[in-house]
């Protein structure tokens, strides 16, 4: 049954899904574009973890929501030219650019992901271990996700290569992405679950900000148990975290709007915003562009993420980087056709 419903839904794009992937994406962008300035600030450093509660979680959720699962080869080689290809020249023009704008750490291998492609490599092994785990009843298999995400935390040398923790810790969201229905997930609109979203949100604010060092590693999931000072109680700390995370997730969802608006085509591109928004973001950073002393320094650099997002999900963008984030040319050639019928149009 749920695979009938998988295959309906996919037909009909939901408005509600593409609005959220834009918010969620906003989030990555600001959310990088504030971290500088959490060190000395106790109120920026509770902002920017309150955000990376959820907004991960839920990205990699709606990313299980469109996963079909489907492990035949042609869909794997699909796959890997989708995610892997990228990975690898994003890998090569990030250490290139970082080299150029004199940031340390430009030396790191092709197995140590630059800084946000890590999500690439693990959205990969995601969708190929979702070929496993879609074989065990629903229920037991996510029960298996999250046994499987605690039990990493005791590993250390399970860390950044290959970004193998984040792909285990944030597996059980995809996991539940790629269960869930679009009617389970639309519950979440009814009146009271936006009510005691609220509440939520506004409690786990409170607990962020008096809670003593919070330490951000937690939310991030690349790091050992014994890394983050709790070698022998982190399961349980984690546990908390996960269902911290996925209770934040379901109240910030639960007021993403349904209705179509004119950001929402913008969902169907946050890959092109995830991939280039780092060139902006680390420009930014080492030249020390920007300070935050005030709410509308604050207000400016949430402007500032809007626009790098509308312009990174804007048409030219798309046509130039297509070729080396989908590796193909067809919004060129589409480009091209259109030209040639006005040209057409003009002569006759």
């Amino acid at each position: 049954m749920i695979m009938n419903v998988k295959g309906m839904r996919s037909m009909e794009r939901n408005a509600f899904f593409d609005n959220a992937k834009v918010f969620l994406i906003f989030l990555v962008v600001f959310g990088h574009m504030i971290q500088p300035f959490t060190d000395g600030s106790r109120e920026m450093s509770s902002f920017y973890l309150w955000i990376y509660t959820f907004h991960m979680p839920a990205f990699i959720f709606l990313a299980g929501f469109f996963a079909k699962g489907s492990g035949n080869k042609k869909y794997i080689l699909n796959l890997a030219r989708k995610l892997l290809v990228p990975y690898v020249i994003f890998q090569v023009l990030y250490t290139v650019y970082y080299f150029f704008i004199g940031k340390e750490g430009w030396q790191t291998g092709v197995f140590y992901p630059h800084w946000s492609l890590w999500f690439l490599f693990s959205l990969f092994s995601w969708h190929i271990l979702l070929y496993w785990f879609k074989k065990i009843p629903a229920v037991l298999s996510v029960i298996t996700a999250i046994s499987i995400g605690l039990a990493v935390g005791y590993f250390g040398e399970i860390g950044h290569t290959f970004s193998l923790s984040r792909t285990f810790v944030f597996f059980p969201f995809f996991l539940l992405g790629y269960w869930l229905t679009q009617n389970h997930v639309m519950w979440i609109k009814h009146k009271s679950a936006k009510i005691a979203s609220i509440a939520i949100m506004a409690t786990v604010a409170v607990a962020i900000y008096i809670a003593p060092d919070f330490n951000s590693g937690w939310l991030l999931a690349s790091k050992s148990y014994s890394d983050l000072g709790q070698p022998e109680f982190g399961l349980f700390a984690r546990l908390l975290v996960y269902l911290m995370s996925a209770i934040m997730a379901i109240s910030v969802l639960a007021w993403i709007p349904k209705a179509h608006n004119k950001f929402t085509k913008l969902g169907t591109r946050t890959l092109y915003v995830y991939l280039l928004h780092g060139f902006f973001i680390q420009f930014f950073r080492q030249a020390g562009l920007f300070e935050i002393n005030n709410i509308l320094d604050l207000v400016g650099l949430a402007a500032i993420s809007a626009t790098i997002v509308l312009v990174l999900s804007s048409k030219p963008i798309q046509v130039v980087s297509q070729p080396i984030i989908e590796g193909n040319i067809s919004k060129l050639k589409r480009l091209f056709s259109r030209r040639e019928n006005k040209d057409h149009h003009h002569h006759a």
